[in-house]
Parts: structure tokens; sequence; C-alpha cells
């Protein structure tokens, strides 16, 4: 990494080794990838029923051209339950990224099924900020609890690239935790909370026209708030 560990910004402490040793020495599990919210809780259905109510909503917006397909990829998929509990019921066929080995091999074992159907595409055991789209490829790159992890400088990079990697009409979705001000490190898994004003000034500097957004209901109040970013580059929306 090239941030220097003297500034002072959050992002700045941001380190992708003391990440992947976090996440690898967690179980495996929807309960582990959530942090202790797994099936015992409300937090798996209410976030599947939210982005399914906010893609619904974006119907209209996200129409592909004549003959392309509704290609997905899962960012920072974890064991892929996004993918097997949601994606896959608006995609023709999904792509996943995941750096975490041990996620990656319950990933296989969770998608199986969804594999034998031809709804899973290429799994790449690879961080976001290695990860280069095929051009034009993506329906729509959905990047779920997991772009904390990249400092604001690779966070910029990822997003030009995911801008090249989308079809035409295609669309970002990033679906993260909001701090209430100001960004906020966390040490345990060496991951920031960006700010709704951080993450738009982000957007802006990368191009990315903001077409909607949603606040995720019936999570637990104890939580950040989490927001959802419909994301369209701004050179097709004008």
């Amino acid at each position: 990494m090239s941030e220097d560990k003297t500034d002072n910004r959050p992002d700045a402490l941001i380190d992708y080794e003391q990440a992947i040793d976090y996440w690898t020495s967690i179980p495996a599990t929807v309960d582990g990838v959530l942090g202790g919210y797994g099936e015992s809780t409300s937090v798996p259905k209410a976030d599947v029923v939210g982005s399914l109510t906010f893609l619904r909503k974006l119907k209209t917006r996200m129409i592909p051209e004549e003959g392309q397909r509704k290609i997905g990829v899962d960012i920072g998929a974890g064991i892929g339950r996004v993918t097997r509990d949601m994606l896959h019921k608006v995609c023709d066929v999904v792509d996943l990224v995941e750096p975490v080995e041990p996620f990656v091999k319950q990933m296989e074992f969770e998608l199986q099924e969804l594999k034998s159907q031809g709804k899973i595409g290429e799994i790449y055991p690879i961080g976001m900020q290695d990860w280069i789209p095929e051009k034009g490829k993506y329906w729509v790159i959905w990047c779920q609890w997991c772009v904390g992890h990249l400092p604001d400088e690779e966070f910029i990079k990822f997003l030009i690239r995911c801008k090249e990697g989308l079809q035409k009409n295609g669309t970002i979705i990033i679906k993260e935790n909001n701090a209430p001000l100001d960004d906020v490190y966390d040490d345990e898994d060496s991951s920031i909370t960006r700010s709704n004003v951080n993450f738009q000034k982000v957007f802006k500097k990368v191009g990315l026209k903001l077409i909607s957004t949603d606040l995720q209901k019936g999570l637990p109040k104890e939580l950040f708030k989490v927001r959802m970013y419909a994301l369209k580059p701004e050179e097709e929306e004008a």
C-alpha cells in the first residue's frame, strides 16, 4: 500500500493484510460474515428484501440493451450469500470476487446448485484492488459491505475500473454502512465506515451520477445505518 501511516485520515490506516487475516479467522458462515447477525436474527431476510425493493424501483432505469444478457458481479462476495439469496434472482449469470480463501471454498459449496443451473460464472479469488473487469461486460456491479476495505485512492481507482466494466445502461450498486459525520476506522477488521457525504464526494470525483439512494429498513438500532446507492456514468446520464 502507498498510503502514509502518519496521515491522520482514517482511510490511511487501512491494511489489506490485517483485513485478510481477520476475515480468515472468522467462521465461513452467514453468522460469521454478518458479524453475529446470522440466520437466527432478522438481518439476512431484511437485507434481501431491502435490496430487491431497491432494485424494483430502478427497473425502468436498468433495461439492458437489446441482445445483452443481465450479467452481474458480486464484489466482496464472502461465502456467496448475496448471490445465493438475491442477486441470482435478478441476473442471468453472476460472477463473484472474494479474496478470503476459506470463504471462496465455502462459496463453491453454497452455490453448487446455482452453478449446475448455469447461474454462476467466474469466481475471482482476489481483492477488489486487484480486480480488473472485462470492459462492457456487466449489467450490474454489486458491492455490499466491502468497499470500506479500500482507502479513498484505491476506492476511486476501483470505481473507475467498474465504470469501464459496465454494459451500456449498466449500474453500479453500493450498499454500505454510513457513519453519521466523519469516517470511522475499525481496527478489528482494518476498514472504515464512510459518511454519506464522503461517499458522494468520491462518486462525483470519478464521474458517477447518483440516480437513486435509499436506507435499508429493518436492521437493529445499534448498528450503523445502511444506505444503498445506484450509480451510472455521468456521460450516459447527461
